[in-house]
């Protein structure tokens, strides 16, 4: 069924290592995006008419666009245009921040404007200033609020990472039609055993992400 060549000279390993690259892209990724979401979220809830237009303009671009486009745009041609370097890597980073941070921002919105005004009036009647109100009041609602749906991104912007083979990044879907190609004629069936291994390591990759949202679930409900 093709899993022997697997077990041919460190074909594992390289699996493994090609999913490190992968993880090591989306987590820098995702950190990028929630911490530039939170602070876009948060001015796209402030509903003032300039920027709400920007950020509207902004959201639109990342849903319509795909993300191949993007990378291709970023790699190819915005690197080329302005006559700067920019590695594959960097580049992943960049266009993955980039539609992270509109997803994490709407999320971060939708959660804003679903706290009632009463919450903001009395945090002011209490003495809080805005900021205060945003730190103490605010924002710890809106995480729960946004646990599942910010899961559901993180796994999603793992998962895509595997467009990146498409611009010369040697991550684990790359690694395995290497090891497809390389074990063509000895190891025919080869394609399904490597692919259903690179699926189940995308799988132990993304469980316990799921499982910690669900735990978190549970323990804010109680």
């Amino acid at each position: 069924m093709g899993f022997e060549v697997l077990f041919k000279g460190s074909n594992f390993i390289r699996l493994f290592q090609g999913l490190s690259v992968a993880l090591k892209i989306s987590m820098i990724s995702v950190v990028i995006s929630i911490a530039l979401g939170m602070v876009i979220g948060i001015l796209m809830a402030l509903d003032i008419p300039y920027l709400k237009s920007v950020f509207r303009i902004y959201l639109e671009i990342v849903r319509i666009m795909p993300q191949m486009v993007l990378l291709f745009i970023v790699y190819f041609g915005i690197t080329r245009m302005l006559g700067i370097s920019l590695s594959a890597e960097v580049s992943s980073i960049i266009v993955f921040s980039f539609w992270g941070t509109a997803e994490m921002s709407d999320l971060v919105r939708g959660a804003l404007k679903s706290i009632p005004l009463v919450q903001y009036e009395s945090s002011m009647a209490l003495g809080l200033t805005t900021l205060q109100t945003y730190i103490y009041v605010i924002i710890p609602q809106i995480v729960r609020r946004m646990i599942p749906q910010s899961i559901n991104l993180i796994t999603r912007m793992i998962k895509t990472t595997s467009l990146i083979m498409m611009i010369g990044i040697v991550e684990v879907l790359k690694v395995g039609q290497q090891i497809i190609e390389a074990n063509r004629k000895s190891s025919p069936n080869a394609a399904f055993g490597i692919f259903m291994t690179i699926m189940l390591l995308y799988f132990i990759a993304c469980w316990p992400i799921s499982r910690l949202s669900k735990y978190l679930e549970k323990k804010w409900e109680t």
